[in-house]
């Protein structure tokens, strides 16, 4: 199959765009700078801005599935104010969208959030919410991945804990979390894992109409994970209680200083990010055969 990924210089993207070319299909990467990307020498490049309708719309010709994996992090304010989660989210699925409906794309295959809703408590979930809306929409034959936090090489998820104790306790042996590190859970899953399960996507009509939440093999807390991230480079952390409230005051006073969290980072550690029910059995997976974040990081 002739597959465009679009944002796939990106940290999945890259991985993506790798496994589909290993499967023999035909692909096409799209990003802002598809230069910055090491990629097989059998995957074409294009530059394109999926804010900007006629810079991607041409690459979707021909095409027979496209991926959008386009996304912010949700863990980081991002450049340019919470209001950039609508204009990528939202206004890149209409984009490309409008452009794989154009060209008569067969497959389209979103990759969402756990959570997304389209009323949902921040920005980020919001965005996605609405994104999905637009795919649902569509005419098109869609496949929706929800997936929790996903992490390997080119991940941010890892040094997201790291990052933490830098904000808040720089310098000190302590490690201060919000609420203890143990009101958020989450059920991580390694890239390796997800990526067959995207690729598979396309290759099954029992796929189309589907959103699938997807987890790793097992919920871990904030509090869990800061633990196997160092315990992984042999050293340990004191972790101490952080509470909400002053967390929220701390993010939000620094979100506006131009630290790389705010009011929106802080929401985001309020809820769950661990599917409600683990669907990769529609993929032929089973739980054990996943990889664990610490058996990642003790690689």
């Amino acid at each position: 199959m002739d597959v465009l990924v679009v944002g796939g210089t990106g940290f999945i993207g890259q991985h993506l765009c790798r496994a589909l070319d290993d499967q023999g299909h035909t692909v096409t990467a799209l990003s802002r700078s598809p230069e910055d990307a090491t990629l097989p020498s059998g995957v074409e490049t294009v530059a394109g801005d999926v804010t900007e309708y006629d810079s991607i719309e041409s690459a979707f010709e021909g095409q027979d599935a496209v991926y959008f994996l386009v996304a912010l992090s949700p863990l980081f304010k991002p450049d340019g104010g919470d209001e950039m989660h609508e204009r990528i989210h939202l206004g890149g699925t209409e984009n490309s969208v409008e452009a794989a409906e154009e060209h008569g794309v067969d497959r389209f295959v979103q990759l969402s959030a756990l959570g997304a809703d389209p009323n949902g408590d921040t920005h980020y979930i919001r965005s996605k919410g609405r994104a999905e809306q637009v795919v649902t929409e569509s005419s098109l034959d869609w496949t929706i991945f929800r997936p929790s936090v996903v992490f390997g090489e080119g991940g941010e998820f890892v040094s997201f804990t790291k990052r933490l104790k830098g904000m808040f306790a720089p310098g000190v042996p302590l490690y201060p979390l919000p609420g203890g590190g143990k009101q958020t859970r989450f059920q991580p899953i390694w890239v390796g894992d997800l990526v067959p399960m995207l690729v598979d996507s396309i290759e099954s009509e029992e796929h189309v109409g589907e959103t699938y939440e997807i987890g790793g093999p097992e919920v871990l807390t904030l509090r869990d994970v800061t633990n196997q991230v160092y315990d992984a480079e042999g050293s340990s952390v004191s972790i101490v209680p952080l509470p909400m409230p002053l967390a929220k005051v701390g993010l939000s006073v620094l979100g506006s200083v131009g630290f790389p969290m705010g009011a929106d980072q802080y929401r985001s550690l309020k809820f769950d990010n661990s599917p409600a029910t683990n669907d990769i059995d529609a993929f032929g997976v089973s739980s054990d055969s996943l990889t664990t974040l610490s058996g990642y990081l003790r690689g």
